[in-house]
C-alpha cells in the first residue's frame, strides 16, 4: 500500500539511494557526481523550510520523492516554483509519480503558488540513458512545453536538450494572495494535502 508523508533529514540515505541511480546511469539529472550524504541532508533541510518535500513508501520501503524549489530568487517570483520528482527505477509505472505530484500540487496550492515549472533533460533520439518518459508524464498531468534550450547539458560524452514545462494551479490575478512558506503552513492543511 502506498503511503505519502513529508520528508525529514533521516530520509536522506534512502532518497540518495534513489537519486544516485539517476546520477550514475542516466542523463535525467545533469549532476555528474553523486552528492555526499551530508550535502543531501542539507538539501532536504533547506528545501523543507520553504517548500513541500514529499516521500512515497510502499510497505515501509521508500519508493520515490518529489519536492518544490525556488524558480528564481526575486520576490516577483514568489508564486512560481520548480518541481522535481524521482521514483526508484525498480518501482516505475505503479502510479507513484502521479500520487506524489498530486500531493505536491495540493500543498503548493495551499501555499498560494500559482505557476509550476519543470526542467527536463530531453533528446529527440531515444537513448539508453534518456527517454521521453518524463515529458510524457508531465504532459499527462497537464503541463505543457514552454520552451527548449538546445544542446545545453553535457554528460556521458553527449549534448542534451533541456525542456521547460509549465502548469498553472490558479488564475493569475492583479492581487495574488501572499505566498506562505511551507514551515508556516497550518499543520492540518499540510496533512490533508497528503490524502
Amino acid at each position: 500500500m502506498l503511503r505519502l508523508r513529508y520528508a525529514n533529514v533521516s530520509d536522506a540515505p534512502a532518497l540518495l539511494d534513489i537519486y544516485s541511480h539517476y546520477v550514475i546511469s542516466t542523463a535525467i539529472t545533469f549532476e555528474w557526481e553523486v552528492p555526499g550524504l551530508a550535502e543531501f541532508e542539507e538539501r532536504i533541510r533547506t528545501i523543507s523550510a520553504r517548500y513541500p518535500y514529499i516521500v512515497a513508501e510502499e510497505d515501509g520501503v521508500v519508493t520515490g520523492y518529489a519536492y518544490a524549489s525556488a524558480f528564481k530568487e526575486r520576490r516577483a517570483y514568489d508564486w512560481d516554483i520548480e518541481t522535481s520528482i524521482y521514483v526508484s527505477h525498480t518501482a516505475m509505472h505503479r502510479h507513484i509519480g502521479s500520487a506524489l505530484y498530486g500531493a505536491l500540487e495540493r500543498a503548493l496550492a495551499a501555499q498560494g503558488v500559482i505557476n509550476l515549472y519543470s526542467c527536463i533533460a530531453f533528446s529527440e533520439e531515444r537513448l539508453p540513458e534518456l527517454d521521453d518518459n518524463s515529458v510524457r508524464f508531465h504532459e499527462a498531468l497537464g503541463y505543457r512545453v514552454a520552451g527548449t534550450y538546445r544542446k545545453c547539458g553535457y554528460k556521458f560524452g553527449r549534448w542534451y536538450d533541456m525542456v521547460w514545462m509549465e502548469k498553472s494551479l490558479a488564475p493569475r490575478t492583479a492581487d495574488p494572495a501572499p505566498f506562505i512558506p511551507f514551515s508556516e503552513l497550518d499543520e492540518k492543511i499540510a496533512r490533508d494535502c497528503l490524502v
